[in-house]
């Protein structure tokens, strides 16, 4: 194909994908039916994680929950049952360490099948400026944000692979997007997962593995406990967000095979027009935003969610 085919073939498709994500704003996709399906989710023993749980318990998926607090894991077990999960298996995992992830893994693929869905949710939050942070603090920030990511994607990608389906969910974060004062750790882990995550979809595309979806999912910050104390600037306008919307947003996306999901949706504008801002006015709306005194008042101890 010569260099102007390609080139209004390139203008056409784009034009048709742009009108299909405008169509899809008015009428979404059709939701997926996820019954039997094995759904694994990492750091299922509170906050997003268990109630990402419960939404998929009321699907009649399996659910494989992780979480290196295992009262916690319990807990969301017995909460999911509740809920209508047809099974339900719960596992110890200390996602910032391969081994663990590797061995434990083996042992859901022996017991429970080849994992389908899998939700990287588990990540922890230091809340201390860089110089403050200790290095065994900050590698143990990219070990479970990040490095898990790529040790579950090593360990159940392979089978999804085989069949051509699967979904792949990284719970990532805006901060991953802009920068925020006090989270110099926790913005670069989330940078890396989103990169990561965005890095592997293509190479699924590339390799025609259509069956495979993948979400990537940008939320603000929640009220999960994980940021206690941190306060919205103009909550009226972008308030904490409440951490039972949110586990409904990401279950419908994952439906919905939505590739990316902002939360709340009035950010998508900052985030399409943030690199063409000058660095000063990117400071600027920063500043606005209070993304310079959001970490101010944090109380939060390190907590996983």
């Amino acid at each position: 194909m010569n260099f102007f085919l390609e080139t209004l073939y390139t203008l056409v498709l784009w034009l048709y994908f742009s009108l299909e994500v405008l169509v899809k704003l008015v009428l979404p996709a059709r939701k997926k039916n996820v019954s039997g399906e094995i759904v694994l989710i990492t750091g299922a023993g509170s906050g997003i994680g268990r109630l990402v749980a419960l939404e998929f318990a009321r699907l009649q998926t399996v659910l494989v929950l992780w979480d290196i607090n295992e009262e916690g894991n319990q807990e969301t077990a017995r909460l999911a049952r509740e809920r209508g999960a047809s099974r339900v298996h719960t596992y110890l995992c200390d996602c910032s360490k391969r081994t663990s992830v590797y061995e434990v893994a083996a042992k859901v693929k022996r017991e429970v099948g080849d994992v389908s869905i899998l939700i990287n949710n588990a990540g922890i939050v230091t809340g201390k400026k860089f110089l403050d942070s200790s290095d065994d603090l900050l590698e143990k920030t990219m070990a479970v944000n990040v490095l898990a990511h790529f040790w579950t994607y090593k360990a159940f990608l392979p089978a999804m692979t085989a069949s051509n389906h699967g979904h792949l969910v990284s719970i990532a974060s805006l901060a991953g997007y802009f920068p925020v004062n006090g989270l110099a750790d926790y913005c670069s882990s989330k940078f890396a997962a989103i990169g990561f995550a965005e890095s592997v979809a293509l190479e699924l595309l590339v390799s025609g593995k259509n069956g495979i979806k993948t979400t990537i999912v940008c939320p603000y910050f929640i009220n999960t406990g994980m940021f206690d104390g941190c306060k919205a600037k103009w909550p009226n306008f972008i308030p904490i967000l409440d951490q039972n919307y949110v586990a409904k947003r990401i279950a419908d996306a994952v439906l919905r095979e939505q590739a990316y999901l902002v939360v709340p949706r009035s950010l998508i504008f900052m985030l399409a027009i943030k690199n063409l801002l000058p660095v000063k006015v990117g400071a600027l709306f920063g500043r606005y935003f209070g993304l310079f005194e959001i970490m101010d008042n944090f109380k939060g101890r390190i907590k996983e969610d």
